[in-house]
Order: structure tokens, then C-alpha cells, then sequence
């Protein structure tokens, strides 16, 4: 039992919050809705991920490198993390994506 992948799953995490306050991405510009829309993120893929694991498609692989604690049956600790990090990753590309195009529309149109 180790806690390798949880910790490079936190530091993952860290690494998206530490983006998300300088660029002012997802919680640093609206935290209500953000927490919404993670929420209703991880509550879309643990329902996927148990769905899954009930009908046998997915299994929780042996490892070193996790802990060995689980939330459910073939459900590790780490998959909570890493669909945090997941969902953290997502809104922030995409609100980063949205940042740069509107940048670029700004640059290429002065007028608007």
C-alpha cells in the first residue's frame, strides 16, 4: 500500500487550482456555478463508473502505487480524485479556451 497515485492526483489538483487563480478560469470567476458544474460532473461520472462496475465492465486493476481503500466494491479511493481532477481540468480548458478566443477576436476585431 502506497500513496504514489494519490498524491501525483493531488498535485494534480493543485497544479488546476493554481491555474484557475491566476487566469481566473472557473471557481476564481464564478464559485456558485463552479461548484455546481463539478458537482454535477462527478455525480455524472461516479453514477458511470458504478453503472459500469454493476455490470461487470469495469474492475478495480492491482497495483503498488494505491492505496487500497475504496469507496464501493471495485470502486478505489483514487477514482474520486481522479475524476475531480478530470472534471477541474475540463472546465478549465475550456474556459481557457474561451478566454483566448475572445483575446483573439478582441486582437483581430478593436471595434467589438
Amino acid at each position: 500500500m502506497t500513496f504514489a497515485y494519490l498524491l501525483t492526483l493531488l498535485v494534480s489538483l493543485g497544479a488546476m487550482v493554481l491555474l484557475d487563480r491566476r487566469f481566473r478560469l472557473f471557481f476564481w470567476r464564478r464559485p456558485a456555478r463552479a461548484a455546481i458544474v463539478l458537482g454535477a460532473g462527478m455525480a455524472l461520472f461516479l453514477t458511470w463508473d458504478l453503472a459500469g462496475i454493476g455490470l461487470g465492465i469495469f474492475y478495480r486493476g492491482e497495483t503498488t502505487l494505491m492505496t487500497g481503500l475504496q469507496l464501493a466494491p471495485e470502486l478505489p479511493l483514487e477514482e474520486f480524485f481522479f475524476l475531480a481532477f478530470l472534471s477541474y481540468l475540463t472546465m478549465n480548458s475550456v474556459q481557457g479556451a474561451r478566454l483566448l478566443l475572445a483575446a483573439r477576436i478582441r486582437r483581430v476585431r478593436p471595434d467589438r
